[in-house]
């Protein structure tokens, strides 16, 4: 019996959910055996054949329908696909990202030629897809973007540079935040569709050096004089950038709250297997009170929270989750993912602290969970303005 046991909601209890549940889980099991994972943690990067078998095994854009090449399912696929992702311990692959972030900018965004000319492409990972809002000067304030885009004719020229762009090494299709109007503040944001296979001016920097998600190729992108055409505005219309961008984030929230989930659920699961086989002065770890105790506060924490997030799952699905509850769900969960972990790898001692156990990996991997998506304290602005 796992450690967190709430009986699944209705509408994540349907029969085909199950069954894709299963298969996602066995897919991973298959394509991602530890020792291949261990290779992508070293190499910095999730090879590109990977992107390509889960492709083959209808994995990507699965909430994208199936007249643009998708796999026609709904959210709750996507929640299964990052569950797996998180209880697997597939870390750093950033097909959650290429779903359930890109593919739906284009969906909810994108004119009809759009939809039809990327979105194909993405769903047999032909295109691996990135998201360039960051820059060394601007994080969670995306109205302080500096990257410029001016119409020369049929084109734009872009000028820019990101940083920590997830699939930034791979990705080779990126949409671009940018301000096309920089007299605008917000109302002059674009977002810009790059197509980076052979294209003058655009460069791959360094594939940063981080404090966990090892395998996740994370990376600096520099634009230079890039010429895009027209045709790659997203939408079709200028100034509509960060309407579009403040429309998709509470998914994007929701989705790092579902990822917290899995990865703290799993970490209490790794733990009372641990305590349960470990012995001191004669009697298994599971016998001391404090380790009972602990274990007890971790497991109500978490069933909290996985209530919480099933619910916020379900205002989603009627589209019905606001701002400021995803900003709830992303910043408590994620406080709360690393507390647990913390206090799991209290419990496996010394071993906690050695790399080549999953509880240490997973206390590196958590702590960014509480910086992108927008910081933990803009998540608490946010929340306040409901007051």
């Amino acid at each position: 019996m796992p450690g967190v046991a709430v009986p699944k909601p209705a509408f994540m209890a349907e029969e085909d959910i199950v069954i894709f549940e299963d298969a996602c889980g066995r897919f991973f099991d298959e394509f991602a055996p530890e020792s291949r994972t261990a290779k992508w943690r070293e190499d910095g990067i999730v090879e590109r054949v990977m992107w390509n078998q889960a492709a083959e095994a209808g994995l990507s854009c699965l909430s994208i329908p199936e007249q643009y090449g998708g796999m026609g399912g709904d959210y709750r696929h996507e929640v299964i696909l990052m569950e797996a992702l998180g209880k697997k311990g597939v870390d750093g692959f950033g097909l959650s990202l290429h779903n359930a972030i890109v593919g739906h900018y284009f969906l909810n965004y994108g004119t009809e030629a759009q939809k039809q000319r990327w979105l194909p492409k993405m769903a047999t990972c032909e295109y691996v897809t990135a998201i360039a809002m960051t820059e060394p000067g601007a994080g969670s304030d995306l109205q302080g973007i500096k990257s410029t885009a001016r119409l020369d004719g049929d084109e734009y020229i872009l000028n820019g540079s990101k940083t920590f762009i997830t699939n930034g090494q791979t990705a080779n299709l990126v949409i671009v935040v940018c301000k096309t109007d920089a007299t605008q503040g917000a109302r002059g944001t674009s977002l810009l569709v790059v197509e980076t296979d052979g294209c003058a001016g655009f460069e791959r920097g360094r594939n940063l050096d981080k404090l966990g998600m090892e395998a996740a190729d994370t990376s600096e992108l520099f634009f230079n004089d890039v010429r895009v055409p027209k045709e790659n505005l997203l939408g079709g219309d200028e100034g509509q950038g960060f309407f579009q961008l403040m429309g998709q984030l509470p998914q994007e929230r929701l989705n790092i709250a579902v990822q917290a989930i899995a990865s703290m659920e799993r970490a209490i699961d790794l733990t009372i297997d641990y305590v349960k086989q470990r012995k001191a002065f004669g009697k298994a770890l599971i016998d001391f009170q404090n380790t009972q105790f602990k274990l007890a506060e971790c497991k109500t924490e978490a069933t909290v929270a996985r209530v919480f997030v099933n619910h916020c799952i379900e205002q989603h699905l009627a589209g019905k989750l606001d701002a400021a509850t995803a900003s709830m769900a992303k910043y408590w969960t994620t406080d709360l993912e690393n507390k647990i972990i913390d206090e799991c790898l209290q419990l496996f001692g010394g071993f906690g602290y050695m790399a080549e156990y999953p509880i240490a990996r997973m206390y590196r991997d958590s702590r960014v969970q509480r910086i992108y998506g927008g910081a933990n304290e803009i998540m608490k602005v946010l929340i306040a303005r409901t007051l």
